[in-house]
């Protein structure tokens, strides 16, 4: 069949090629030649011979059916053709259609592929969707759950809030309330909505607001804190003492949006700070005045044995005279004891260094210690190790108490055997490291109560069979306190039963100071003294020493009997008792000195330790000495204030006179600044800056206050820096050096300190200016 479709196609093929005529005429050939070749082959069969007739017959038989099979042929092809055509087309629109569908499918395949794509997509959004809601409710659900924990929480802050007892406020930057809580509601007297738009002035008493809308600006004008006290007023009348702290606050943008208060009502503490400021003055007062009740007789028998010592006693009576000039001593040193705990409670112990003849101040320690240890049947020695400075800067008083608290402590906690003290110096770079050491033979102190000796009140426990262990327990803990202010310590190394070990180091500088001796030996001219004093035995003390002196002196025993008795003579000198029955010694200073007349120097007298004479000069006097007076001391000042130049002429006594107070002067003023200024300048622009200074003092005295209260330091030295460049440049130079001290910050014990010093300034520059105006006046006068 195949073979057949095989011709069929190679018939039409070759019909085609050839074209109708030349396909029939090759056809005709063709079947003329297959009719001769089959007439042949029949005859050739059946007759064995082939004839020419045959031939003939068979070609003009084939010529015959040529036509025929020609024209059938080509129908057929025709026809053929024609299907072939047909089928050609329908092969092509079939082919066309099967690329469509082909096409078809392909974008089927893709339509449905997108689409797969799209479904995948839209079950993953459908996902993304719930999800998005889960997330979506979750987040609702925190939302709403944080709100209502803040809900809560505002409440309970509320509720804090509302429950404190403390003031707590909102103003914003007009000073309107914006919100209070409860106390401050009770406190005004109305309700946080009838607050809110309100000022302080509209709320509180004219006074009361005034204060509260000054600090208001100071914290807007800062941007800072700002804690003070205020006295407030409730509705009802009664009055509050307030710590108020104000502070400003921001949004979150940083955008001030105004302050925030609180305020803590202390008037317990207000009153309990008042109570015990007055009891510390009172105590002060008391330890004053029992000070100075019990100074002045003791003071006299100090004097008075001293002065016997150098009298021919039999060898009995020197002993009896010696106990009690120790004993004396000895109670002086408690009563030092006793005030300086007071000042060390208040943080006041000061130190006031000096040039000291070291040499004689060693010989001094050696000869009231063996007098002590005499006194109670004891050795006593002490050795120089090393060869000792001359002179060195240190608070010879300070230094005295702590040996002899050492050395009494020594003697009285041995019952026998010896005590002995070494002194040695090793000089480094112009300073001198001093060591003092007090050795006993005595009970000694148990190991364990080494480190609480120092402690006050602390005594060591000692046994029954010691009768030597009595005493303030307030010695050692001043001595140590005393040796740390002057750059030193006190240690100890002690075994029971052995004896104590006791060592002292300090750190003094070098110097170079004119002997006592010198002083007291040099020649003097007799001088008319007036003494004020009232009672007998200071009386008679300070009228034999100084008559031992060769002065003459006359004694005043009231200070309305001085001012009396001067006009009435020429003195030389006024030494001039501080408590009299009638009157201080700083009153008769004042009086003779608004008198306007030519003075001599005025030296006070007092039962006092002298620390800083500044008070003294302030009130008048030239001078001061402590009691009981002692040789050197009053030689000094003599020579110092009543000899400090020959006498010339009557003319140049007078000028002298009339220029008192200068040891006063040249501690206030800076007197070289000044003159030269004024001569150059003139007293003019002098009194222009001190009407400046006096302007400008008022509100840096505000200030100071303000930041003491605000315990704000650096305000506080900015502020004294102020002072003290003002105070400088008008010669205030007391002024200008407590200044310099409260700008320091670095000074040890600053904060101790600083609210003497601010009281220094504050109480002294209205008197140093009078005092300054008066100089000014009278330099004016004689230039």
């Amino acid at each position: 069949m195949k073979q057949i479709k095989l011709l069929a196609q190679y018939y039409v093929d070759l019909l085609v090629k050839l074209g109708l005529v030349r396909f029939s005429m090759l056809l005709a050939l063709a079947l003329v030649a297959l009719a001769v070749i089959v007439q042949v082959g029949i005859t050739l069969v059946l007759n064995g011979t082939v004839h020419d007739t045959d031939i003939v017959r068979s070609v003009f038989f084939g010529l015959l059916i040529t036509p025929w099979a020609v024209y059938f042929l080509s129908v057929v092809v025709d026809q053929l053709e024609e299907s072939r055509q047909r089928l050609s087309k329908l092969v092509s629109k079939l082919e066309e259609m099967r690329a469509r569908d082909m096409e078809l499918n392909r974008q089927l395949t893709e339509n449905i592929t997108q689409l797969n794509l799209e479904i995948e997509e839209r079950k993953r959004a459908e996902e993304a969707r719930e999800e998005a809601m889960q997330d979506l409710e979750n987040e609702v659900y925190q939302r709403e759950k944080a709100q209502v924990e803040l809900a809560e929480q505002t409440a309970l802050l509320r509720s804090f809030i509302d429950a404190s007892p403390d003031l707590i406020y909102y103003r914003n930057e007009k000073g309107q309330f914006s919100g209070c809580n409860r106390a401050m509601e009770d406190l005004t007297g109305k309700k946080e909505k009838e607050l809110v738009g309100l000022t302080p002035w509209d709320v509180y008493r004219e006074d009361i607001a005034s204060k509260v809308v000054e600090t208001d600006q100071q914290v807007f004008d800062s941007n800072v804190s700002l804690t003070y006290e205020q006295w407030l007023e409730y509705k009802d009348g009664r009055k509050a003492y307030f710590e108020l702290r104000k502070l400003p606050f921001y949004s979150r943008d940083g955008r001030r949006l105004g302050l925030v208060g609180f305020g803590r009502e202390i008037t317990e503490r207000k009153r309990y700070q008042d109570a015990l400021e007055k009891a510390s003055r009172d105590k002060t007062a008391f330890i004053s005045t029992i000070s100075h009740e019990l100074r002045t007789p003791l003071n006299g028998i100090v004097g008075l044995s001293r002065m016997l010592l150098e009298t021919r006693l039999s060898e009995e009576q020197l002993g009896y005279l010696r106990t009690i000039h120790v004993s004396a001593i000895t109670l002086g040193n408690i009563f030092n004891d006793i005030i300086d705990l007071d000042k060390s409670d208040r943080s006041r112990l000061e130190l006031m260094p000096q040039p000291l003849d070291f040499p004689d101040f060693v010989s001094e320690i050696e000869n009231i210690s063996a007098l002590m240890a005499q006194q109670n049947g004891l050795r006593f020695t002490l050795d120089r190790l090393t060869d000792l400075p001359p002179a060195v800067k240190v608070d010879a008083t300070r230094l005295r108490q702590i040996l002899w608290n050492l050395v009494g402590n020594a003697v009285k906690f041995t019952k026998q055997g010896a005590v002995n003290v070494t002194v040695s110096c090793d000089i480094e770079d112009d300073m001198a490291h001093l060591q003092f050491d007090v050795e006993d033979s005595g009970v000694g102190i148990p190991q364990e109560e080494q480190d609480k000796i120092f402690a006050m009140y602390y005594q060591v426990k000692q046994g029954e069979d010691n009768l030597h262990a009595v005493g303030t327990g307030i010695g050692l803990a001043v001595s140590r306190k005393l040796a740390r202010l002057m750059n030193g310590d006190i240690t100890v190394d002690s075994e029971v039963g052995e004896g104590s070990n006791f060592t002292v180091t300090l750190e003094v500088p070098i110097c170079e100071v004119v002997s006592n001796k010198e002083k007291v030996t040099s020649e003097q001219s007799p001088l008319h003294i007036l003494l004020v004093e009232d009672i007998e035995l200071n009386i008679t003390v300070a009228t034999n020493l100084l008559e031992s002196l060769g002065h003459s002196v006359e004694v005043a025993r009231s200070g309305q009997e001085a001012l009396d008795m001067y006009p009435q003579s020429e003195y030389d000198l006024l030494l001039l008792d501080i408590q009299l029955p009638d009157m201080t010694g700083f009153d008769i200073a004042k009086t003779l000195r608004d008198s306007g007349e030519a003075l001599p120097p005025l030296v006070a007298l007092t039962a006092n330790v002298i620390k800083d004479k500044t008070e003294y000069i302030n009130n008048g006097m030239d001078d001061a000495i402590s009691k009981p007076i002692s040789v050197s001391a009053v030689a000094e000042v003599i020579e110092r204030l009543a000899l400090q130049c020959p006498v010339a002429t009557e003319a140049a006594e007078v000028k002298r006179r009339k220029k008192p107070g200068n040891e006063m002067l040249d501690k206030l003023l800076d007197l070289e600044m000044l003159t030269s200024y004024v001569d150059i300048v003139g007293p003019e622009p002098v009194f222009q800056s001190i009407k400046m200074f006096e302007d400008l003092m008022p509100e840096y005295i505000q200030i100071l206050d303000s930041n003491m209260t605000a315990k704000d330091q650096d305000g506080i030295a900015s502020e004294a820096h102020k002072i003290k460049g003002a105070a400088g440049s008008i010669g205030l130079k007391h002024i200008q050096k407590v200044a310099q001290k409260a700008q320091s910050p670095e000074l040890p014990a600053w904060w101790e300190n600083i609210a003497d010093w601010v009281d220094e300034i504050k109480e002294g520059y209205v008197q140093d200016l009078e005092v300054l105006k008066q100089w000014l006046e009278d330099y004016s006068k004689e230039v």
